[in-house]
């Protein structure tokens, strides 16, 4: 199985950026597609984007849609989403998610989590 780190979060103002990684270990992350989701403090987490196999194809939720992108190096065994025009309302913990269902948007189709990592915007 393969061990998820995020790393990246920290504390931003609004309309600033900051980008994440989701470094695997174990196994190859090649080997999964990977989602990243957000959990806002006493809500369920919610689907931020997806990126499959290979980086071909990448997926968004309609709140980040424009801002958000999604790539992944599987020579580095990293996923990062650079998040740009960030707004208060996208402090949450964020978390890195592998899976196998391509295009996923639900957490419950995620095998495998990292702790995530806090992401804060001030405004």
């Amino acid at each position: 199985q393969v061990q998820l780190v995020e790393s990246g979060g920290g504390l931003v103002q609004a309309g600033g950026s900051l980008r994440l990684s989701c470094a695997a270990s174990g196994r190859t992350l090649s080997s999964y597609v990977v989602g990243w989701f957000r959990q806002h403090s006493g809500k369920e987490r919610e689907f931020v984007g997806g990126i499959n196999w290979s980086g071909s194809s990448t997926s968004f939720g309609d709140s980040v849609k424009g801002r958000f992108t999604i790539s992944r190096d599987n020579a580095k065994n990293t996923v990062y989403l650079q998040m740009n025009s960030l707004k208060p309302e996208d402090t949450a913990v964020y978390y890195c998610a592998a899976g196998f269902k391509s295009g996923s948007t639900w957490a419950s189709t995620y095998s495998f989590w990292g702790q995530g990592t806090q992401v804060t915007v001030s405004s």
